[in-house]
């Protein structure tokens, strides 16, 4: 009996040292998690200036660009909360389509009125996707002719509103049709 205390020490003894091991390499591993999420913080202050030029550059109507007074400030995306789910009718059967949206605005104005306009712009997608059908939503040409009349769909329903177009562009950020 006393062959099996030697042993219950050994292993009580040598436990000790592996805690000491386990807690001096979490020290290690924080300080190294702190030192590198330091040098990512202090190495954020550079882009700033280019940031500045994007929204420099971003103030400058385009030319022949037709929303001009939507192009001040830097761009920023409103994601509409929810995708569009709907039917559309195809020559063989209908389809079920998932279109998920981002919108396009241009400085922090536009980004809060867009916010506070999301169930009118949500009730004016919904309206221009369901008057689509299966056949067009299938080429790329389709998609993109309902992405440019969604967007003069909601351009036109927030001039009546908030006085301004607002939306820059209507992003499609996933378009899944079974």
């Amino acid at each position: 009996m006393a062959a099996g205390k030697g042993k219950d020490l050994e292993i009580a003894d040598g436990s000790g040292k592996k805690k000491k091991l386990i807690i001096i390499g979490a020290a290690v591993g924080v300080l190294a998690i702190g030192g590198g999420a330091f040098l990512m913080m202090s190495g954020g202050s550079e882009p700033a200036p280019m940031e500045a030029e994007v929204a420099a550059e971003g103030a400058a109507p385009a030319e022949g660009d037709a929303a001009a007074g939507a192009n001040k400030g830097s761009a920023l995306y409103v994601t509409m909360p929810r995708p569009f789910i709907f039917n559309v009718p195809g020559a063989t059967k209908d389809r079920l389509v998932q279109i998920k949206v981002q919108l396009l605005v241009r400085g922090s104005n536009n980004e809060e009125t867009a916010k506070v306009h999301i169930p009118l712009i949500e009730s004016t997608l919904l309206r221009t996707f369901s008057t689509s059908n299966a056949e067009q939503l299938i080429t790329v040409d389709g998609k993109e002719e309902l992405k440019k009349k969604a967007l003069r769909e909601v351009q036109d329903a927030l001039t009546g509103v908030a006085g301004s177009e607002v939306v820059e562009d209507v992003l499609f950020t996933g378009f899944v049709m079974q």
